[in-house]
């Protein structure tokens, strides 16, 4: 496994996100929930994996308190990070959610505490307010923030008074927003950006295709339409070939690019104990800077329909199935 040093904390290069626990709209069901869930963080511990990833909404409590499970007794092998839900999130509340997640965990301080969202109707000093005080207390190691534009976390940080370790955003060869301003900025200040969905909900598993898609919460993705796993084609033809040159599989090669990135970590999710072992593999693939060329100029060519534009071809994607 290889680890990455930021803001004085040790880090696997591949994390663990699960939101898929307990969580109904990703439609795993019960035995994924009670049984898959705790083997695949469990083994997740065992091969070095020590960023588990995690928030209050996912399932509404029930993924932090699966992780909670899962790590009982192994508490020093697990850097945990959850996030608080930003509705009206002033002191009191924040610090009564930080408690409450804290429960939930099992533990008795949180390593990463994040904003899962910024509010645009609360102060984020407010916020913050809240937050110092759970630094203070020891309650919380951390502080990170999570969807927050570069003029955010700054504001962030000046409002904390301290470090905002980490800012959690998607990020991955589909979805390039952070390489304009966010990873950078975590380059030049000893910050950490981590990715959530770094393989784009799967499409970079090249499994896809326009007649084969996926169901549960992805399927409002507009990734998924068929006219962009079209546009996609040179990415997923560059994957699928540098794979293939690795023995390895294209959404190995998909995080082992995000990792190439200084100050970037990834916390894919994983369906089972082997996707578990398959993301873990990617911390080891080694890359060309060819590849990395390739890779990159093919994602910079993929321009996916998103937004308004994509809303009639969504809706009639939802009717046929």
């Amino acid at each position: 496994m290889r680890y990455v040093d930021v803001g004085g904390v040790k880090l696997s290069s591949v994390g663990l996100g699960c939101w898929q626990f307990g969580s109904r709209e990703w439609g795993y069901g019960k035995d994924y929930a009670e049984r898959e869930a705790i083997a695949i963080t469990q083994r997740a511990l065992d091969l070095g994996i020590n960023l588990i990833d995690t928030a209050e909404v996912y399932g509404f409590g029930r993924s932090e308190r699966i992780v909670g499970q899962a790590m009982a007794g192994r508490r020093g092998e697990v850097f945990i990070a959850t996030k608080l839900f930003p509705v009206l999130p002033i002191e009191p509340i924040v610090e009564q959610r930080a408690a409450r997640s804290a429960a939930r965990l099992g533990v008795s301080e949180i390593d990463l505490y994040q904003v899962h969202w910024p509010n645009p109707v609360v102060p984020l000093a407010w916020t913050m307010r809240g937050l110092a005080k759970l630094l203070r207390d020891g309650l919380v190691r951390h502080v990170g923030v999570s969807n927050f534009s570069l003029s955010q976390w700054q504001q962030a940080e000046a409002s904390l008074g301290a470090p905002v370790l980490s800012n959690q955003v998607q990020y991955s060869l589909a979805v390039r927003d952070p390489d304009r301003a966010l990873v950078p900025w975590a380059q030049a200040n000893d910050r950490l950006i981590i990715a959530y969905s770094p393989l784009a909900q799967g499409l970079l598993s090249g499994r896809y295709d326009g007649t084969n898609t996926p169901g549960g919460v992805r399927s409002g993705n507009a990734l998924f339409l068929p006219e962009n796993i079209e546009r996609a084609g040179l990415l997923l033809t560059a994957l699928r070939e540098i794979a293939a040159s690795h023995g390895a599989k294209p959404a190995q090669v998909a995080l082992a690019w995000l990792m190439r990135r200084p100050n970037v970590v990834v916390i894919p999710g994983a369906s089972s104990v082997g996707q578990l072992e398959a993301n873990a593999e990617a911390a080891d693939l080694e890359l060309s800077d060819d590849d990395d060329r390739r890779l990159t100029e093919a994602s910079d060519r993929f321009n996916p329909k998103g937004g308004a534009g994509a809303w009639p071809d969504l809706i009639k994607a939802r009717l046929r199935r």
